[in-house]
C-alpha cells in the first residue's frame, strides 16, 4: 500500500499524475488486438505490460484492466479473473518501486449497450471488483463511460467497498450520449458517492479540460464538493463530434499525424492545473515522454522532477551539447513554446469528417455479438455509412 492515500494527497493540494494509455501503447507494440481492445497481455506478456511506466513520472499505477469485465472478455474468448489478477500484481510491482498508488479500474460494459438490466450490469462490475478487493488496490476508478446512468451504477457498486472512488466519463462539452450535460453528469456522480470526478479519453487535452471545468461549475453550483481529474487523448481532435475520436476516419490506425508534441503537453498540464484539476494524466496515445512532459511542467508544484529529466534536460536543455550550432540554439523554452510544427503531408487535409451515425444504447447496431462481422453485415454497414456521409453533404 502507498504511504499516503489518494484523497489525503488531493486534500493537501498535491498534484497526482496518472497514466492510462496502456491499451494503445501495447497495441502499437503488437500485444493488444485493435477492435476488442481487451487486456489479455497482462497475463500473456506481463513483461511488456510492466515496461515504460516509472520513467514518465506518474504516481498512480492503473491496473491494465480496460474492457476486462467478464461479458467483454468472454465475448472475446478470454478469462476475466486471471487477467484482472495479473494486472493487479503488475501494477503493485511497479508501484512498489516508488511511493505510487494502485488504482483498480472498471469501464463501460457490452451488457449496458445491449440493454441489460441494472442488476445484470452491476453484477458484471461486482465480479471484476472482487479481484480488486482481493488484491487490495489503493483506490478505484470507474472510467470510460459514455452514459452517466451506467457510470452512476458503477460508482454505486464501487462505493460498497469503502475505498475511495474516482469516476471518469469519456464525454466532451456536449455531454453524454443521451445529451446529459457535463455539469449534470458530475452532480449525479458525486451524489452517487464519487469523491473524484472528471473525464478521460475520446477528446484532446484542451477539450477535456474545458469539459472538466463545466463539471466543476455544475458541482459547485449544486453546493457539492469533489476533486477533479482529467486523462485525455494525446491526439488533436478539433473536428470530433460528440462521440470523439472513435468516429474519426483515422481511428485507430492513422492517428499519428494528430499526435501532440511534448510541448503541447506542457501547455495542457498548466491549463489543467490552473483550472483547479489536481489529478492530471493521459489516456490513449500517451507515451512515457508525454507523461514526463506533464511531470516536468508541474515540477515546481510537486517539488521534484521525474528521474528521466536528468538525462534529456527540461525544455530541451540537452541540445546545448549538439554538434550543430543552429540546433544548440533551440535549447530554450521560448523556441519550443512558440513552434508550430509542420505535418510534412502536402496532400492531407487539416480536418476530417467524422463517421457519426448518431446511435447509442438500445440501437440494433450496438447489440453485442461474439462472432466477427460477416461479409453480409459488412455490406450493410458500408451501405449505412454511405447514406450517412451523403446526408452530411
Amino acid at each position: 500500500m502507498a504511504s499516503v492515500g489518494i484523497l489525503e494527497r488531493l486534500d493537501a493540494g498535491e498534484v497526482v499524475i496518472g497514466d492510462g494509455g496502456f491499451v494503445f501503447a501495447l497495441e502499437k507494440r503488437g500485444y493488444v488486438k485493435a477492435g476488442p481492445w481487451t487486456p489479455e497481455a497482462a497475463a500473456e506478456h506481463p513483461e511488456a505490460a510492466a515496461q515504460g511506466v516509472p520513467e514518465g513520472g506518474a504516481n498512480v499505477m492503473q491496473t491494465f484492466t480496460f474492457y476486462a469485465s467478464d461479458d467483454k472478455l468472454e465475448n472475446r474468448g478470454n478469462k476475466g479473473a486471471q487477467i484482472n489478477e495479473a494486472a493487479c500484481d503488475l501494477a503493485r510491482e511497479v508501484a512498489n518501486e516508488g511511493d505510487a498508488m494502485v488504482a483498480g479500474g472498471v469501464c463501460q460494459t457490452p451488457s449496458y449497450l445491449s440493454c441489460k438490466s441494472e442488476t445484470e450490469v452491476k453484477g458484471i462490475l461486482k465480479k471484476q471488483l472482487d479481484v480488486f478487493i482481493k488484491k487490495n488496490v489503493d483506490f478505484l476508478i470507474a472510467e470510460y463511460f459514455e452514459h452517466v446512468e451506467e457510470a452512476v451504477w458503477a460508482v454505486e457498486v464501487l462505493k460498497e467497498t469503502g475505498k475511495p472512488v474516482a469516476a471518469s466519463m469519456c464525454i466532451g462539452p456536449d455531454g453524454d450520449m443521451h445529451g446529459v450535460s457535463p455539469g449534470e453528469c458530475a452532480v449525479r456522480l458525486v451524489k452517487a458517492g464519487a469523491q473524484i470526478v472528471g473525464v478521460n479519453c475520446h477528446f484532446d487535452p484542451m477539450t477535456c479540460v474545458k469539459t472538466v471545468k463545466m463539471m466543476k461549475e455544475g458541482v459547485e453550483k449544486a453546493g457539492l464538493k469533489a476533486h477533479y481529474m482529467v486523462q485525455p487523448l494525446a491526439y488533436h481532435t478539433p473536428d470530433c463530434n460528440c462521440q470523439g475520436f472513435i468516429d474519426l476516419p483515422e481511428f485507430p490506425f492513422g492517428l499519428e499525424p494528430r499526435i501532440l508534441s511534448r510541448w503541447d503537453m506542457h501547455k495542457y498540464a498548466r491549463e489543467a492545473f490552473n483550472a483547479g484539476i489536481r489529478f492530471i494524466g493521459g489516456c490513449c496515445g500517451f507515451e512515457p515522454y508525454h507523461i514526463r512532459a506533464v511531470a516536468e511542467e508541474l515540477g515546481p508544484e510537486r517539488g521534484f522532477l521525474p528521474a528521466a529529466s536528468e538525462k534529456h534536460g527540461n525544455w530541451g536543455a540537452g541540445l546545448e551539447m549538439h554538434t550543430k550550432p543552429w540546433v544548440r540554439a533551440r535549447a530554450r523554452r521560448d523556441y519550443w513554446e512558440n513552434l508550430k510544427p509542420a505535418s510534412g503531408r502536402p496532400q492531407c487535409p487539416s480536418m476530417s469528417a467524422p463517421d457519426g451515425w448518431g446511435v447509442t444504447k438500445g440501437h440494433t447496431d450496438l447489440m453485442q455479438q461474439k462472432e466477427a462481422t460477416s461479409q453480409d453485415q459488412l455490406k450493410q454497414l458500408l451501405k449505412v455509412l454511405k447514406q450517412s456521409k451523403a446526408s452530411m453533404q
